[in-house]
């Protein structure tokens, strides 16, 4: 069977478990492209923000390395202070922007299959390393790709950076006419708009990345529908087993149950098909609760043991077929019983004082809706 495996198609989905287990491997939905755009557009917005805030303070500082004094420019002690000086004022500058950048970079990666760090992405394979495997992947469907995309970037973005250059070419000239101040302000600006074209061009190309990269992650995760019964035997276990267990969670149930019924003050019987028994602690408890409840083979072993622990056991067929059909283990007993539990109830502390003679008639009423037709005691 397992040889067989490998000519199976992988024609069903990732399950849950297969998905986590190739993001502990650091194998998610990734786009360089969408990164790419996501980066260049934060680079043209945060060019056209902090130009004129940039421009003005690359000027300042030109203006304050260019006008030095003499003494200054020959001592070297003072020469480093003011080189670091320089460099820390210009990384202020700067900073912003970067840290924009930054955030939009984890912000993109993020976005299509979410912040996910994995050592084992990071160990050395010898397989990485095979130049067959890696002359496979230059030629896979993958790597195909890879190059119609930068094929098709390549010829999005020259041809509209040489439209851009062509069309801003007379206000490029135009720079050299103007002052400093205002010539700096203008570059940043036209710098900025334009890489918010190039950007453009980018988009329609994460606009295809993007979708063909969820596809060939969900396609590299298929499985074949034998793995996906053998991971159904690992998680859920074999049926033999779970049968087993189920049998020894019933075994523990029951013997639980049965510890219950030395305690009980009266086991209500049909009288061989149902047995319930019943303990009223005032205390604890408003109404009754059911500690015991069976029917055939469990309701016989209800009854000898609650005879052996002489707890009183009264035939009551109607409420023993009430009892059994709507009340769970362990819960107190439905208020429309109330009337009829309390009767017998009392009546078993009377006989306990001596005060009522054993095997009387009593009327136990058990409303309509309560009532389970005698048929169904079998």
């Amino acid at each position: 069977m397992a040889a067989g495996d490998d000519f199976q198609e992988r024609t069903e989905q990732a399950t849950p478990k297969r998905l986590r287990e190739a993001r502990e491997k650091g194998q998610v939905p990734r786009s360089r492209e969408l990164s790419t755009m996501a980066v260049v557009l934060a680079a043209a917005g945060g060019l056209i923000f902090f130009g004129p805030y940039l421009a003005h303070g690359l000027m300042e500082q030109m203006r304050a390395g260019l006008t030095i004094n003499r003494g200054m420019a020959t001592h070297v002690d003072l020469m480093i202070p003011a080189l670091f000086e320089a460099i820390r004022y210009a990384l202020g500058l700067v900073m912003p922007l970067l840290a924009l950048l930054m955030a939009v970079s984890l912000a993109a990666s993020a976005a299509l299959g979410g912040l996910n760090f994995s050592m084992e992405a990071l160990a050395l394979k010898p397989e990485r390393l095979d130049p067959v495997k890696g002359l496979g992947r230059v030629f896979s469907a993958n790597g195909l790709m890879e190059l119609a995309k930068a094929l098709v970037k390549f010829l999005l973005v020259g041809g509209l950076a040489v439209l851009l250059l062509w069309y801003d070419a007379p206000r490029f000239l135009a720079l050299g006419a103007q002052s400093l101040d205002p010539a700096l302000i203008h570059a940043g600006a036209l710098i900025g708009w334009g890489f918010v074209w190039l950007a453009a061009t980018l988009v329609l190309i994460a606009a295809v990345d993007v979708p063909f990269q969820l596809w060939q992650h969900a396609k590299q995760l298929r499985m074949t529908r034998q793995e996906v019964r053998e991971e159904f035997k690992e998680t859920e276990g074999k049926p033999e087993l779970k049968s087993r267990q189920k049998a020894m969670q019933r075994e523990i149930a029951q013997r639980r149950m049965m510890e219950e019924v030395p305690r009980a003050d009266v086991v209500v019987t049909n009288p061989t098909h149902f047995a319930v028994a019943l303990r009223y602690e005032e205390e604890s408890s408003a109404a009754p609760r059911v500690v015991a409840k069976g029917k055939g083979e469990i309701a016989a072993r209800i009854r000898k043991l609650a005879a052996k622990n002489d707890v009183p056991i009264y035939p009551a067929p109607p409420l023993a077929r009430a009892l059994y059909a709507h009340t769970r283990l362990g819960e107190e007993i439905p208020a429309a019983l109330y009337i009829a539990v309390a009767q017998l109830l009392a009546y078993v502390y009377q006989l306990r004082s001596g005060q009522a003679e054993e095997g009387a008639m009593l009327d136990l009423p058990v409303p309509g809706e309560f009532s389970v037709p005698a048929e169904e005691d079998n």
